[in-house]
């Protein structure tokens, strides 16, 4: 019942959030241009189906019909980036003839030729959207290996670097399948890492395809291991689901517990705060789990969100975290930044210990990013006395 509650909630917001944003396209467009009554019918009918679509692809996608889902994934989640920044840059427009209007009502009535007009504005919008949409597909394939230096005393004798390669919000789905993962798996090959970590959202509702992907991963390599965690979107995909493709595809899940890898490195997962929203809870503190280590050796800790429980500073020496894509899409990101404040890289905490926050590995919704690269990150630890 509660998963139930969660469910109906989240798509009551959503449909209200995103059909809003339909109503100001279709308002924008109405008065830029003269729509007779059987395209305008045409233009809802169409409207409507962009709105379902994400429902739809879901749908399509558990009932087999991969093709048609992967199809309308494309297309739908394309237009809901477009949709976004239509938003976002005509929002802009709107204020800039705003103060026009405010400006020409005293005696500054010639500034009233420095408005555009409705259909100007409208194929402003329009094209620039678009062109940004089509540059962010490229840039969502563009993947930047970021490389982090951090100098410890933790590290036992002869051994004097370690190499952990982050990945993280990967979102493998009806459009995020086999031609990613083996792009991802190709560059992980040539970094060369002693330990492969995931920090969550590694699967996504709809994934065709699931063995090969679940193959291509399994055949990393990484001397002291491969290890995850939750993100929310195991939980919402299905948890079960998601543990059993995380760990066939050769990764050992860290539910609230953690493992001393080789008398080298102490690892902490946690789950994702979503747990408790799907009626999942341990009761178990972050802050118990990681003093159950000892704090001479190294320690990281896996957590999907980048947040920072007051209780645990001092009890790791890295958390890593990703969630946030940086926004994925500018000019979300200035969203997201208001809302965490470790918003993006490398942050020094107190007590000798940091926070490093991904952009990403993969998209969700729309496949494409804008001034938000995606990364494969590599942490090297390096001994020193």
């Amino acid at each position: 019942m509660r998963t139930l509650i969660s469910f109906i909630l989240f798509l009551t917001v959503f449909f209200t959030l995103y059909g809003s944003l339909h109503f100001y396209l279709y308002r924008k467009l109405t008065r830029a241009l003269t729509v007779t009554w059987p395209y305008n019918a045409l233009i809802l009918v169409v409207f409507l189906l962009m709105l379902l679509a994400p429902v739809l692809v879901n749908i399509l996608a558990r009932q087999g019909s991969h093709l048609l889902a992967t199809f309308l994934g494309y297309l739908g989640y394309t237009w809901m980036g477009a949709l976004f920044l239509f938003f976002s840059i005509h929002l802009l427009i709107d204020i800039y003839q705003g103060i026009l209007y405010l400006l020409s009502k005293s005696s500054l009535q010639f500034i009233t030729a420095l408005n555009p007009g409705n259909k100007v504005s409208f194929f402003f919008a329009v094209l620039l959207s678009m062109g940004i949409i089509i540059y962010g597909s490229f840039e969502a394939k563009n993947f930047k290996a970021e490389t982090v230096s951090l100098k410890t005393r933790k590290l036992p004798p002869g051994v004097n670097t370690l190499r952990i390669v982050q990945i993280s919000d990967i979102h493998f789905s009806v459009i995020n399948g086999v031609s990613l993962a083996r792009k991802i798996v190709q560059r992980i090959d040539g970094l060369d890492p002693d330990i492969i970590v995931s920090t969550g959202d590694l699967t996504d509702r709809g994934l065709n395809e699931k063995a090969r992907v679940e193959g291509l991963f399994r055949g990393l390599k990484a001397p002291y291991g491969k290890y995850a965690v939750t993100g929310n979107h195991e939980f919402y995909t299905g948890i079960n689901e998601a543990i059993e493709f995380t760990e066939k595809a050769g990764f050992r899940m860290l539910r609230n517990e953690g493992i001393q890898v080789a008398d080298l490195v102490n690892i902490v997962g946690v789950d994702d705060p979503a747990a408790k929203r799907f009626g999942i809870d341990t009761n178990v503190p972050e802050s118990e789990i990681l003093g159950r280590f000892s704090n001479d050796r190294l320690t990281i800790l896996l957590k999907h969100r980048p947040l920072i429980g007051e209780e645990s500073k001092g009890l790791f020496d890295l958390q890593l975290s990703g969630h946030l894509h940086k926004g994925q899409i500018f000019p979300f990101s200035l969203i997201t930044s208001l809302l965490f404040p470790y918003h993006d890289g490398l942050f020094k905490l107190k007590a000798h210990s940091y926070l490093y926050v991904s952009r990403g590995t993969g998209t969700w919704g729309p496949p494409a990013r804008f001034l938000s690269r995606p990364e494969i990150t590599v942490i090297e630890f390096q001994r020193t006395n």
